[in-house]
C-alpha cells in the first residue's frame, strides 16, 4: 500500500473492491494477529484452471501493484491510522475493474454458458 504500516485486511478489501480476490494471511510471529494480518495469500489454481499462464499472471501482478500503490490507510475520528479502513483512488479502482473485466473476457469461468442469453432472460434492476 502507498502508506506505511498497512494491514493485510486493508489490502484484501481494496483488491476486492477492484474485483481481485485473495485472502489476508498471518505470517509467523505476526504482531497483527489473524484478523488484521501482515500478509496476503495468492493462489494460482483458479487462474491456471482457466488456462492463464505467465503473461496473465504478470498482468494480475500489475493490477495488484496498481491498486495497492494507490491505496492509503484511512484515519480514525481520533486522527489515528485505522487498522481496517482504507482510501482507494476511485479513478484507479474503475481502471483496474475495467482491466480485470477485459482479462476475464478471454478466460470465462463457465465457458459453456451463453452469457448474452442469460442477460436477456434475467431482468436487471
Amino acid at each position: 500500500m502507498a502508506s506505511n504500516n498497512s494491514h493485510g485486511r486493508q489490502a484484501e478489501s481494496a483488491l476486492r473492491q477492484c474485483r481481485i480476490t485473495l485472502n489476508r494471511n498471518s505470517l509467523p510471529f505476526d504482531a497483527n494477529g489473524p484478523w488484521y494480518t501482515s500478509g496476503l495469500r495468492l493462489g494460482t489454481p483458479a487462474t491456471t484452471t482457466l488456462g492463464m499462464g505467465e503473461p496473465q499472471m504478470r498482468e494480475i501482478a500489475r493490477l495488484i501493484h496498481r491498486t495497492l500503490s494507490n491505496t492509503t490507510i484511512a484515519l480514525t475520528s481520533k486522527g489515528e491510522k485505522s487498522r481496517a479502513n482504507f482510501v482507494l483512488d476511485a479513478d484507479i479502482a474503475a481502471e483496474v475493474k475495467s482491466d480485470v473485466a477485459a482479462l476475464l473476457t478471454d478466460y470465462p469461468v463457465y465457458p459453456e454458458l451463453d452469457l448474452n442469453l442469460l442477460r436477456q432472460a434475467v431482468p436487471r434492476n
